[in-house]
């Protein structure tokens, strides 16, 4: 990020400043759009990852703000292609919709997707409709994100990554510095599937259909016999090729154990094997 430290230092002077105020500056709203370009090619990220892990930039984050801060609301209408045919929507006008050609190389399947500027989508990804991506998004190269599922603000998901039908991948921009959702290379997530609250899925790992991970549910491994939990310190941490089902623990007490009481939890049944990669080869000929 050193590249752009003088822009940072714009952005966060800005971002101090009020609205009423912003509103009479050229030159904030100059800096924001260099701001934006450089999120839309992925040149800067809302997190990294390091020889350490993984680093929120939280300056990132304001700069988004700090678009809010500047747009107008603005009405827009998208042709749906049938003549005469259009819907309308109504956003700040500092945040339109994404705009891409040929030379994106992303393919986007007509159908009702939508991805809103301030993101980025490597070559070769595919959306399927109609899913929505948000402001702050990396998706990386050969990803596919299937119909009905969402990448929130800020998400950040690596290369080979299939989201499947109906997977929500949750976003945040507040509170500032925590950690967005990531999900890093050559994930596979399951149909229905959401996963929240700054969780991080390490590479090669399986989400299987209609697992929910957040940072309050302790996930069981049964593997290597631990639970993985958020702390304090860190976010829930997904470890490389766990292979995550849908599964319940019994709850205590006496109501409880009167009842056959249990509550869901994500449960790690194994981690990833030549059967498991054999069950979960994308297919290149559809990137």
């Amino acid at each position: 990020m050193g590249a752009y430290d003088a822009l940072k230092e714009e952005i966060l002077g800005y971002s101090a400043l009020g609205a009423q105020a912003l509103q009479e500056m050229t030159a904030a709203r100059e800096a924001f759009l260099r701001f934006k370009s450089l999120l839309n090619d992925g040149s800067i990220r809302a997190a990294e990852k390091g020889a350490s892990g993984w680093t929120v930039n939280a300056w990132v984050k304001q700069g988004i703000l700090l678009g809010m801060k500047l747009g107008r609301l603005e009405a827009g209408r998208v042709e749906t292609g049938v003549p005469g045919s259009s819907f309308s929507f109504i956003d700040k006008d500092t945040w339109p919709l994404k705009s891409f050609t040929l030379e994106s190389g992303v393919r986007i399947v007509p159908g009702g997707s939508s991805v809103r500027d301030g993101s980025y989508l490597a070559p070769s990804v595919v959306m399927m409709p109609p899913a929505y991506v948000n402001v702050g998004a990396y998706v990386d190269e050969g990803t596919m994100i299937d119909s009905h599922a969402l990448v929130g603000s800020c998400a950040q998901v690596g290369r080979r990554v299939h989201l499947s039908a109906g997977v929500q991948v949750g976003g945040v921009l507040e509170p500032i510095g925590a950690v967005p959702v990531i999900i890093e290379d050559d994930v596979m997530v399951g149909g229905n599937c959401g996963i929240y609250e700054g969780t991080i899925v390490k590479e090669r790992a399986v989400i299987g259909t209609g697992v929910i991970i957040n940072g309050s549910t302790p996930v069981y491994d049964l593997a290597r016999g631990t639970i993985h939990r958020k702390t304090a310190e860190s976010p829930l941490v997904i470890p490389e090729g766990a292979v995550v089902v849908a599964g319940s623990r019994s709850l205590k007490g006496d109501f409880a154990g009167e009842h056959g009481l249990s509550i869901y939890t994500p449960v790690i049944i194994k981690y990833r094997d030549t059967k498991t990669d054999a069950a979960t080869a994308l297919e290149d000929a559809l990137r």
